[in-house]
């Protein structure tokens, strides 16, 4: 990024990119609809702050692929990684051709991360393993998505999600380690059953995750200003999050301790010695 003429303004002190702390993934097109012209205001004013833009609902299967190429192209340029996000297990259902052929589509498309989720379908997790390999041989970032919430994903209502039930955090734990162990590139946390669709934020799980995986390990979903905030807040703005792409100079401003709202103006601070 060139010169900010208020760079004079104090700022919490930021990594460059590519990052391990403090990682910024935004949501590409799903809510609402994301071009090229979009993207490239987006990342000409905050693209040092994005490190990875990621396609929501396998909205990129209904693009025309010089569009999508040009979307992908223009990440790129500003050091942005793109994901594609849970729809793998929209493929899943369609047998082991189907993933290969996925797999080689994203690869071919210049995608750098498979997110591989199973938030409305159940998979043993050694077939969630062979997952994570085939991904991560086809020389594309695997990053699998764990959470606590039976049938998380594409805004269920609450009620609707109460009678699902919920799994335990340890297992969501154990299943993390064994990715990471794996070789994964990251840990998505599912929002939903955490702080999403739910009645009482589970805090504690939040808290479990953290202590057993670290920081650097885990991205939380955390669309929601207040969530976000609760984040930073409490674990700092090294914390790695998912936002809407709305949603990147609120975040950015927490980070930097730059702006905030009453409980965290001028509270978010950084010290490197």
């Amino acid at each position: 990024m060139s010169e900010r003429p208020f760079a004079f303004v104090r700022t919490n002190e930021r990594e460059g990119k590519p990052r391990s702390r403090g990682v910024t993934e935004i949501r590409g097109p799903y809510y609402t609809p994301m071009g090229r012209r979009y993207l490239e205001d987006l990342l000409e004013t905050m693209g040092e702050y994005v490190d990875s833009l990621k396609f929501a609902g396998g909205s990129f299967a209904l693009m025309p692929g010089a569009a999508l190429r040009a979307i992908v192209d223009l990440a790129h340029r500003h050091a942005v990684l793109v994901s594609t996000g849970g729809f793998i297990e929209r493929i899943l259902g369609q047998g082991r051709e189907a993933i290969d052929r996925y797999v080689r589509t994203c690869t071919d498309l210049g995608f750098d991360i498979i997110e591989i989720s199973s938030g409305f379908i159940t998979i043993p997790t050694d077939d969630w393993l062979r997952l994570v390999d085939t991904v991560q041989r086809a020389g594309l970032k695997a990053k699998p998505e764990v959470g606590i919430q039976f049938g998380a994903g594409g805004a269920s209502a609450v009620e609707a999600l109460a009678t699902e039930g919920t799994r335990d955090v340890g297992w969501a734990i154990h299943q993390a380690k064994r990715f990471l162990d794996a070789g994964a590139y990251m840990i998505m946390i599912e929002s939903e059953g955490i702080t999403e669709q739910v009645k009482v934020w589970r805090t504690d799980a939040a808290a479990r995750i953290i202590q057993a995986l670290g920081l650097e390990q885990v991205m939380f979903e955390a669309a929601d200003p207040d969530v976000f905030g609760w984040y930073v807040k409490n674990y700092g703005p090294e914390v790695n999050l998912f936002v809407d792409h709305s949603q990147i100079v609120q975040l950015e401003c927490l980070r930097s301790g730059l702006w905030g709202t009453q409980s965290l103006w001028g509270r978010v601070l950084t010290y490197k010695g």
